[in-house]
């Protein structure tokens, strides 16, 4: 019995403890929702979200959003200013509430409300921001359940206290101390800059590609210039951000040269390689090129340490930039589009040469893809020669100058040749095939014959 008094007592005691505190937080909030500073603080945060969001449209009707093109030329630029539209609205109501912050604990005012819909405000705009330019679900639950409480942990001044209990956690390994703090801090900016410089890149590219007063080759420099340079300064920043001393990387440079001369030589001639061909201007995209080892395709894209060249099978060749430079290349379409190219036939010896050449010239005149017209000149338009004298027959062959390469989409000599066919065979002119003579001789013939080679031999 005393027992169980003595646990009702307890239970009472802790329930009218609890009854009261929750009392006294209960006249807290009353006192500070019905005080003239939360009335001043409301009316402050009503004014700044109604400025902010009067001069957000103003500038929407002043900078009016960019329709975006399906084309893939469009401007990468227009997708940063529409969504710089979007959330002008946010960040000047985040900027005037810092600056209201500021003011009022330069004056002694009291601005716990104003703080409050300051880290709200922040929270819910970065949210948003993740959400619209993040891409990928890994990186997105990253952004959202690791950075946005490390951010309300550092608005609510909480942050700074867990820094210093992990920073007093840590391994001794020789004379390198790593603590938690560190391992954290390189994760969560390690990421972050990985992020960051594939955005950047990404954007730095396209706005580089898709700039309209450079030709193909200068953009494609910019682009390499672009993409090492973004790399260095990033790697930079994760060495600073590891605690490492920049001075030393004078060393690591020295150092590097040596490896560079030794055994990445040819990873640094391949890069140096690329950068030739894009100054030079030897080779550009859409190029139709042919290696001296047979290799052939087009040139679809200009890597640091490769080319990749697109075949008419569609396989990609990765061919390393120095070969470019050390071996015989045939450029097909670089300085001029149009190519000559030759289909030989042939027909009998009683055939009217003359007359059967310009009935196959003006056959091959009318293939959509082949050159041809009065307004041509005469070495261009399609040509039909005597090649060679045959055993059987006479040897012809037709020029033509075309658009392009003759393969793939541009298959124009297996056309003509099926023009030729038909033309001859509707204007009833022989093809001739070889053909032998065959002799049967009797037995007087064999001995005269064979008398007369004896005769010879004597």
């Amino acid at each position: 019995m005393t027992l169980i008094s003595t646990n009702e007592t307890i239970n009472s005691i802790s329930q009218d403890s609890l009854t009261a505190m929750l009392n006294d937080y209960f006249v807290i909030a009353q006192d500070a929702l019905t005080s003239m500073g939360f009335v001043v603080q409301l009316s402050i945060v009503a004014s700044i979200y109604l400025f902010s969001y009067l001069i957000a449209s103003r500038l929407r009707k002043k900078i009016s959003p960019i329709k975006e093109s399906a084309d893939s030329s469009t401007h990468s630029l227009q997708s940063v200013v529409n969504r710089f539209l979007d959330v002008v609205f946010p960040m000047l109501a985040i900027s005037f509430l810092t600056l209201a912050t500021l003011l009022g604990e330069r004056y002694d005012i009291e601005t716990w409300l104003i703080n409050t819909v300051l880290i709200i405000a922040v929270l819910a705009f970065l949210n948003t921001v993740v959400g619209a330019v993040v891409e990928g679900e890994n990186l997105i639950a990253f952004m959202r359940w690791v950075m946005l409480p490390l951010v309300f942990l550092h608005l609510v001044g909480i942050l700074p206290h867990i820094i210093s209990v992990l920073e007093t956690v840590a391994i001794n390994i020789g004379n390198v101390e790593v603590s938690f703090y560190g391992i954290g801090r390189v994760l969560v900016f390690g990421i972050i800059l990985f992020w960051l410089g594939r955005a950047f890149r990404m954007v730095g590219r396209n706005l580089i590609r898709n700039h309209k007063n450079l030709d193909v080759t200068t953009k494609e420099v910019f682009t390499k210039v672009f993409e090492v340079a973004l790399f260095c300064v990033g790697f930079l920043v994760l060495l600073n951000i590891m605690g490492i001393n920049l001075t030393a990387l004078a060393v690591f440079g020295g150092a590097l040269g040596v490896g560079l001369g030794l055994g990445l030589q040819t990873i640094a001639s391949n890069f140096i390689s690329g950068i030739i061909i894009l100054l030079d201007h030897s080779l550009t995209i859409g190029d139709f090129v042919e290696l001296e080892d047979g290799s052939k395709g087009f040139v679809r894209e200009f890597r640091m340490r490769y080319t990749v060249l697109e075949t008419y099978d569609g396989k990609d060749i990765l061919v390393p930039n120095e070969k470019f430079i050390n071996s015989l290349l045939t450029n097909w379409t670089h300085k001029d589009p149009k190519q000559r190219y030759r289909i030989d036939f042939s027909v009998a010896y009683k055939t009217d040469i003359r007359a059967m050449c310009d009935i196959i010239r003006a056959a091959v005149a009318e293939h959509p893809q082949v050159i041809s017209g009065d307004d041509i000149p005469f070495e261009e338009r399609p040509d039909c020669e005597i090649d060679s004298f045959g055993d059987s027959g006479v040897n012809m062959f037709v020029e033509f100058w075309m658009y392009g390469v003759d393969d793939g989409k541009n298959r124009v000599g297996g056309d003509l040749l099926l023009i030729v066919f038909e033309t001859l065979r509707k204007h009833n002119i022989e093809i001739p095939f070889p053909q032998r003579e065959v002799r049967v001789l009797n037995d007087k013939e064999l001995s005269a014959l064979k008398a007369h080679e004896d005769r010879k031999d004597d």
